[in-house]
């Protein structure tokens, strides 16, 4: 056998071994979640708050209690997570939101918001309708391929 064979067939059984460990961690860790979602909706409540500010902040800087900020691992201190400041009855909290509803929490209305612990999992709102979130405004580029793509009929003219 050449050397480049050998080689070839060494590359190809550690990446062999990698596939399969990456898979049972994988396995392990959407278990751990699971669990851990089944612990979230076992303790949520529904409770009426004012939203107050929302930011991505990193824990340090967040206003979370200090015995939240020491459980967390050490690798995951530095990176931002969505923050919420509510006045909940006289109280005013900060509280980590689920990142898939951070985006259509409104600011400055009173909601009502499942919390588990200082966790928002879903938002209503309690009075009006909750405002959408902002339309990002497109670039000159991506404005102009649209308009070329209305002209020549590639999408249907709004």
């Amino acid at each position: 056998m050449s050397t480049f064979t050998i080689v070839m067939i060494v590359i190809t059984a550690v990446l062999l071994v990698g596939v399969i460990v990456l898979y049972f961690l994988g396995k392990k860790a959407q278990k751990r979640q699971e669990a851990q979602q089944a612990q979230i909706d076992a303790s949520k409540q529904s409770v009426s708050m004012l939203i107050i500010d929302k930011k991505r902040m990193k824990i340090k800087e967040s206003g979370l209690p200090q015995m939240v900020i020491d459980q967390t691992p050490k690798l995951l201190r530095g990176s931002k997570l969505p923050i919420v400041k509510a006045k909940v009855g006289p109280q005013i909290l900060s509280l980590v939101c689920d990142e898939k509803i951070f985006d259509s929490i409104p600011v400055k209305k009173e909601v009502k918001a499942s919390v588990s612990g200082i966790y928002i999992t879903e938002v209503k709102g309690l009075h009006g309708k909750t405002a959408a979130a902002d339309v990002k405004k497109k670039g000159k580029f991506k404005a102009w391929v649209e308009k070329m793509q209305e002209k020549a009929g590639a999408k249907p003219i709004k």
